[in-house]
């Protein structure tokens, strides 16, 4: 006669339940570090952008007049202050003549014909502008101005960039 032994072996309940439970552990700590690697995955282009729209508007301010009395190709203004700091009159971007019409502008990204740039969207800029001439160690007869651009990202993150733009 022949006799089959067979050793069967399974998995208890117990062994199952177990399994289950160590495999949604590693599931939820595998996707809770996804979903914090997929929410500052826009950081880094944020941060990009917003260095590419300082650097927009510092080049267009830091290419006009160091104030209202100062020559268009440059030199020493007579105004022995830094003068009045604001818009001489117009708040329209396309009249800035001078360093100092850009403090207290606070809006979203446009180039220099107001128009607004489409790739920033949710972005906003904010500009202030003010006498910094003991600041950077000049004379007391030598000016500087300091411009501050303020650039808020659609994460609610925000960069500062300055600048200091001498009376010459």
């Amino acid at each position: 006669m022949l006799v089959r032994s067979l050793s069967q072996r399974g998995a208890t309940l117990v062994e199952l339940v177990m399994t289950i439970v160590i495999i949604s552990i590693a599931i939820a700590g595998v996707v809770g570090a996804f979903s914090l690697i997929a929410g500052r995955s826009a950081d880094p282009l944020n941060q990009s952008r917003a260095v590419s729209l300082a650097q927009l508007y510092m080049d267009e301010i830091l290419a006009k007049r160091f104030a209202e009395g100062s020559p268009v190709g440059g030199g020493q203004t007579a105004v022995p202050d830094c003068g009045t700091i604001g818009p001489d009159g117009s708040e329209s971007r396309n009249d800035f003549d001078d360093v100092d019409d850009y403090d207290g502008l606070d809006s979203a990204p446009e180039n220099s014909e107001e128009d607004a740039l489409t790739r920033y969207d949710s972005f906003n800029v904010s500009i202030t502008v003010e006498c910094a001439g003991s600041e950077v160690g000049l004379a007391a007869d030598d000016l500087a101005k300091r411009i501050d651009i303020r650039i808020t990202d659609p994460s609610g993150n925000d960069y500062l960039f300055t600048a200091y733009r001498g009376n010459f």
